[in-house]
């Protein structure tokens, strides 16, 4: 066996070990679909309370609305593909991992909405929606272990917009297109990681 040999089959182990543990439970389309379900409730939002007719309660409805339905489709879609690789024994347990990962960032997220709405000023509810974002940017980090690398340039997206959202005054941070433009593009920029990295990757032979 030459040195070239070597550092091939060298390469297919490292290839084949980085395949077992990446979690590939998140499908761009239902990714997409996510951004999706948040442009449309930037628009639901528009329609419903124009800015001369705010309501704290109803933004809460549609984006909270938004978030379940998207986390819906996710579940479902973890679901549908959990018996997609069935040689690879170890499914369970990196979705497992996946939601143990995320799960503290939605539940700070519920938590900090109760305290600000509840607790504070409307000033203080201005933070929210920023707020949701830096903590979705947490999220996406939290999982980067299971995640391609380049997963780091959508939490960062996140991260950078929730800063930049923190800083404006309440009308604008609670506009319509504020969360829906950042979710939006967010949800499409982490469908196409997942495209390029995962779906068109080679899936080692033995493992089809």
């Amino acid at each position: 066996m030459n040195v070239h040999d070597a550092l091939s089959q060298i390469a297919e182990i490292r290839q084949r070990m980085a395949w077992s543990v990446t979690f590939r439970g998140y499908r761009a389309s239902s990714t997409a679909l996510t951004g999706v379900i948040a442009i449309a409730a930037g628009l639901l939002q528009a329609w419903s309370q124009p800015n001369t007719d705010f309501s704290v309660q109803r933004y809460l409805a549609v984006w909270f609305g938004a978030a379940v339905l998207g986390i819906l489709i996710v579940a479902i879609g973890l679901l549908l593909r959990r018996g997609e690789f069935p040689d690879v024994d170890n499914t369970g347990a990196l979705t497992l991992a996946a939601v143990e990962s995320f799960l503290p960032c939605l539940v700070a997220g519920a938590l900090v909405t109760y305290a600000l709405v509840f607790f504070q000023s409307f000033n203080s509810i201005g933070l929210l929606p920023g707020l949701w974002m830096v903590l979705f940017s947490l999220g996406i980090f939290a999982s980067r272990r299971l995640l391609p690398r380049s997963i780091f340039v959508a939490a960062g997206y996140y991260l950078l917009c929730g800063l930049v959202v923190l800083t404006l005054r309440p009308p604008q941070a609670f506009s319509a297109w504020t969360m829906s433009t950042v979710f939006g593009v967010g949800q499409f920029l982490t469908a196409a990681i997942l495209y390029l990295t995962l779906e068109r990757s080679v899936v080692p032979e033995e493992l089809r």
